[in-house]
């Protein structure tokens, strides 16, 4: 797949990127509560109220996360990305494949909780692997975004603040 390149991103792509972020946060924090349904499910036990609704909320959330991560990609192959600022290949290298393994996992982790409900639980094991695993790929995209800021000065973090022009 070929993208084009651009000077930065559009306001679009800078929503849907801070819109995603936001909606994964609140997955990481509230996430459990389905855990929480489900055993209490095979206990024969009641769940709390606030599981309930934190349960529901996390299977709607993890929707729209998969909704908004098929129109980034779409903006992403029409709209184009910029151009690594890092002039190391192996930053860029690094950049690109962080980027496209959060790409994966936007994907993979809520069609993992959908299979985990329609088809097995066995899926649910899965879907849980991918908290540890988007914790550590977002501690180092920040890592790397602030690197890029205060210590590189190259204006990597400023594109995904201010629209491409």
């Amino acid at each position: 797949m070929s993208e084009q390149k651009t000077n930065g991103y559009s306001s679009l792509q800078i929503a849907l990127h801070w819109t995603v972020a936001a909606l994964i946060f609140f997955q990481l924090l509230f996430g459990e509560s389905m855990t929480t349904i489900v055993d209490a499910g095979e206990e024969g036990t009641t769940a709390s109220p606030s599981d309930l609704t934190l349960s529901v909320a996390h299977y709607w959330v993890g929707i729209a996360i998969l909704c908004l991560v098929a129109i980034r990609l779409i903006l992403r192959i029409v709209q184009g990305a910029p151009e690594s600022a890092s002039d190391t290949t192996w930053m860029t290298y690094a950049a690109k494949a962080s980027h496209w393994l959060f790409y994966i996992l936007l994907v993979a982790v809520p069609a993992t909780g959908l299979l985990a409900i329609y088809v097995s639980d066995e899926f649910g094991d899965l879907h849980k692997l991918a908290k540890p695993a988007f914790i550590a790929l977002i501690a180092l995209h920040a890592v790397a975004a602030l690197f890029h800021q205060f210590v590189l000065k190259d204006g990597t973090l400023k594109r995904m603040l201010l629209p491409a022009k």
